[in-house]
């Protein structure tokens, strides 16, 4: 089993920045059969909402709200997934949740199952 620990998450200023990481323990075995990751955001009263995703290989996208403003990355030699946020805006106060896919018998494993981390809370504020 993996263990994934978001960091990184406060109290921010609208136009400020941000970065996220996403750590993750465990078994050489279980962490090498993560595949795909991203982040997911939930505010109060809303839906949790995936807002970057990123391949084993590094291909990202992103939903609208926050391209052009995040970029999402991964070191695999290190287990760690970034989020970097900029330009932030009030609207992005969230929980911001860091997930893996796993491969389980050549079948890829998704939301909501998979590897989840506790969160992080993200505040953009005056």
């Amino acid at each position: 089993q993996v263990q994934l620990v978001e960091s990184g998450g406060g109290l921010v200023q609208p136009g400020g920045s941000l970065r996220l990481s996403c750590a993750a323990s465990g078994s050489s075995f279980s962490i090498d059969n993560m595949d795909n990751m991203g982040w997911y955001r939930q505010a109060p009263g809303k839906e949790r909402e995936l807002i970057a995703r990123i391949t084993r290989g590094g291909d990202t996208n992103y939903t609208d709200s926050v391209k052009g403003r995040f970029t999402i990355s991964r070191d695999n030699a290190k287990n760690t997934m970034y989020l970097q946020m900029n330009s932030l805006k009030p609207e992005d106060t969230a929980v911001y949740y860091c997930h893996a896919d796993v491969i389980y018998r050549r079948l890829r494993i998704g939301p909501p199952s998979g590897y989840w981390g506790q969160g992080t809370q993200v505040t953009v504020s005056s």
